[in-house]
């Protein structure tokens, strides 16, 4: 069972296997999660035909924490194999858990990909990878990753993050922490409000890093048609370049970032749901054995049709080159 604060979700028994026979029925077909315009269209339909039970589970996120944790598939300790080395080694290991988490990413909108991650595919494996043990990458371990918004240096960015368990022997947590639980005052929200230092992009988008072209000056926070709005990276946002009135206000909204912070440690089969506009979200350290036992989680990224999330502004960045795909619904 997942432990601290965050919402949880139950599908029944019907809902799990409803789920399950839409995922086999599609690996089957395809014969992979790799992604294809016949299995994107696939998912479409099947997430269409989905129960009214899976579809309420899916609702939109409706608490200030800003996140839920749906409990679905059961997951085969032994029969998903060993924990990949890296997500470039996992190819198709587990893949029926691939096509459950696209379905209900589905459901939820449109699932998102990256031509320039993990080889386009629409779920992402996130596993310690030997070498990249203090990077602040999901490839991670022995290093806090930072509270971050999600992919924070492209305009295109997902509105949900899904990770789904794969294993968690050793209770590894995320952590979240919501913009709607801060209290911050007026004079450091409008200076937040300024677009006075860029985003870059982070360590997983080496293509990125190295685009030839003026980084675009953001704001942290706005008040968006949907309420306020959180852009945050800390990481990789060059502080420096600010000035002492935006360092400070900067340096107040993560002591409260930190302050309201909440540990999930997921167990296999648990999605923990985070939206990307609220909820900062990092990782706790822990010491990786590389022996096929690590934390195991698959991501999925969701925008949502309607949203009114983001400044106008941001449709004249660049986004570093990087291109999105979306997949739409049937």
């Amino acid at each position: 069972m997942s432990t601290g604060s965050a919402p949880v979700r139950l599908l029944d028994d019907a809902s799990l296997t409803e789920l399950r026979h839409a995922a086999e029925e599609i690996l089957a077909a395809a014969g992979t999660s790799a992604t294809s315009p016949a299995l994107l269209a696939a998912v479409a339909r099947s997430a269409a035909a989905l129960g009214a039970p899976i579809r309420h589970a899916c609702r939109p996120v409706d608490t200030d924490d800003g996140l839920f944790v749906l409990r679905a598939l059961a997951v085969d300790d032994t029969g998903i194999g060993s924990t990949p080395g890296s997500w470039a080694t996992a190819g198709d290991r587990a893949a029926v858990h691939d096509i459950a988490l696209l379905l209900l990413a589905t459901v939820m909108g449109n699932p998102l990909a990256w031509e320039g991650q993990q080889d386009g595919r629409f779920v992402h494996n996130i596993v310690p990878s030997s070498g990249h043990e203090r990077a602040q990458t999901g490839a991670s371990s022995s290093v806090l990753l930072s509270p971050h918004t999600e992919d924070a240096f492209h305009p295109g960015r997902a509105h949900l993050l899904m990770l789904g368990c794969m294993r968690n022997h050793d209770a590894v947590a995320t952590t979240a922490a919501s913009i709607c639980k801060v209290r911050l005052g007026d004079e450091d929200l409008a200076v937040l409000a300024r677009p006075e230092v860029p985003i870059l992009p982070d360590d997983a988008y080496a293509e990125a890093r190295g685009f030839d072209g003026r980084p675009p000056n953001v704001p942290t926070l706005w008040e968006s048609e949907d309420g306020r709005t959180l852009r945050f990276d800390p990481a990789y946002t060059p502080l420096d370049e600010a000035t002492p009135e935006y360092r400070a206000a900067y340096r107040r909204l993560s002591e409260q970032l930190a302050a309201v912070s909440t540990a999930v440690s997921l167990a296999p089969g648990e999605v923990l749901i985070v939206d990307n506009d609220l909820v900062v979200h990092g990782r706790v350290p822990f010491r990786a054995r590389y022996d096929g036992t690590d934390r195991w989680l698959k991501r999925a990224l969701v925008r949502v049709p309607g949203r009114r999330t983001r400044p106008p502004a941001e449709a004249t960045e660049h986004g570093y080159g990087q291109a999105a795909i979306e997949a739409h619904a049937a």
